[in-house]
């Protein structure tokens, strides 16, 4: 019986470094979160979908200041309340306000907007600093 417990307490943690390995894991930081919508002029465009998450996480993966991030797309929709028109989401978070605004102009973010512009109608952000 403790040697079975002792697997399966070995196994679940090697399953669970594992996925934090992969995925480069990082704590989400309230400090400040940058949400953003998406909305591409033709989101049924395979090549434009994958010049837009190729560009996007580029930036990502080369930005200074994005501490976590999150790209999404809108599940179907369940309840009247949950807006489903966008074609992707992003949230990113920030040790500060400041970083926040490092992040606006940094090579890697300035090179995303110049690379999809083209692709999207319409952008809305959502800024929140953590209570």
């Amino acid at each position: 019986m403790k040697r079975a417990i002792c697997i399966t307490l070995m196994l679940t943690f090697a399953i669970c470094s594992y996925g934090q390995t992969e995925n480069k894991m990082k704590d989400f930081d309230p400090a400040f979160a940058h949400t953003v919508y998406f909305w591409l002029k033709q989101p049924d465009n395979q090549a434009d979908r994958q010049k837009f998450e190729a560009s996007l996480q580029r930036f990502l993966d080369n930005s200074k200041y994005a501490k976590t991030n999150f790209i999404g797309t809108p599940p179907k929709a369940s309840r009247d309340v949950v807006d489903g028109s966008f074609t992707y989401s992003l949230i990113v978070t920030f040790a500060s306000a400041q970083a926040q605004e490092g992040y606006q102009n940094e090579e890697a973010h300035l090179r995303f907007i110049e690379e999809c512009k083209d692709l999207w109608t319409k952008v809305i952000v959502y800024d929140s600093q953590g209570i």
